[in-house]
């Protein structure tokens, strides 16, 4: 007896499979990361991330303007601070005429339409590359958070859309959403990093911002006292339901491919809307197995963004944005 039902036979061509697909991709459904340096017509390419670069402000102008035009309609902007301007108490980090400051007004004044989000973290204004004051080998979880919330105001004021904090500081949320409430910035929206894991994937990035923590006594050698544990799961769910309680209009996990688990786990406790970002190292590593031959680039770049948005992904932060767009 033959079987009833083929399911072969909803593969059969192109037509067919396209009619029936479950996970569509488009524009719509990215954030793109954009770093930032001082100095005018500087493109620098990032060493560990090939074909991925730093931009001075009126790169930057540039650069927006073609994702706009390639449908991309929103970015999430990271600063490459000079070293002399940084400090263990991110002084920088609040200056209005800021680098980061400098650049949402940029953007919002080449495209005022972009939404644009900014990383709230102090790694990149810290002497040493940390997300939080540095005291005695300990990380500062309050008095940190306090310098995020001004950070936040800042880029607020600036005509940011979305902060969103990276740092992984307990509490954070909440300071900042009352910041923005005392300065009457209502309209201003939170995207917290909830679920930020403690990965070793984050390498490119940290040559990108030259950001790592740096090697000398008394400062931790790592985040793993505030990031959160590879091996755990539950965790993940514990600090995504109290950052939407203290005030998280969208929620984050990352890495991406790794923790695909804990996308879905998230997406099917919460109601807000669930972003993923595809980190450096998974940007790396595809470029570095495509350039020796080993993998069909654009085949795999596609698979693991269908993959991030099956699993629940409402929003992804990627460096692939523009070359997927440009197959869709």
């Amino acid at each position: 007896m033959f079987p009833l039902r083929r399911n072969r036979r909803l593969r059969s061509n192109e037509s067919i499979r396209s009619l029936v697909r479950e996970t569509i991709i488009t524009p719509n459904d990215f954030l793109v990361p954009l770093f930032v340096v001082e100095g005018k017509n500087i493109k620098e390419e990032i060493p560990s991330m090939p074909n991925y670069f730093r931009l001075s402000l009126d790169l930057l102008e540039k650069e927006v303007k073609e994702l706009w035009n390639l449908g991309l309609k929103s970015v999430l902007l990271f600063v490459k601070v000079p070293d002399k301007l940084k400090d263990n108490k991110g002084t920088e980090a609040v200056n209005v005429n800021g680098l980061m400051q400098r650049a949402i007004k940029t953007v919002k004044n080449a495209v005022p339409d972009m939404l644009v989000m900014t990383d709230v973290a102090l790694d990149p204004y810290s002497s040493y590359g940390h997300d939080g004051i540095v005291e005695n080998g300990q990380i500062l979880n309050d008095e940190t958070s306090a310098v995020l919330a001004q950070m936040s105001v800042s880029h607020a004021l600036a005509g940011a859309n979305f902060v969103a904090p990276s740092d992984m500081m307990d509490g954070r949320i909440l300071e900042i959403r009352e910041a923005l409430e005392d300065e009457g910035l209502i309209n201003t929206g939170i995207m917290s990093y909830s679920a930020k894991y403690a990965s070793a994937f984050y390498g490119p990035f940290r040559d990108a911002l030259d950001s790592a923590p740096v090697n000398i006594k008394n400062v931790p050698k790592d985040k793993k006292t505030y990031q959160m544990d590879p091996a755990n799961r539950f965790e993940a769910l514990r600090e995504t339901e109290m950052d939407i309680d203290e005030g998280a209009d969208i929620v984050m996990v990352k890495p991406g491919l790794c923790y695909l688990d804990i996308v879905r786990e998230i997406k099917n406790e919460v109601e807000v809307p669930v972003a993923v970002y595809q980190v450096s190292g998974e940007y790396a590593m595809l470029k570095a197995a495509a350039e020796k031959g080993w993998l069909d680039h654009d085949a795999v770049m596609m698979e693991q963004i269908i993959a991030i948005k099956r699993a629940g992904a409402d929003i992804i932060a990627s460096y692939f944005a523009k070359d997927v767009v440009k197959l869709l």
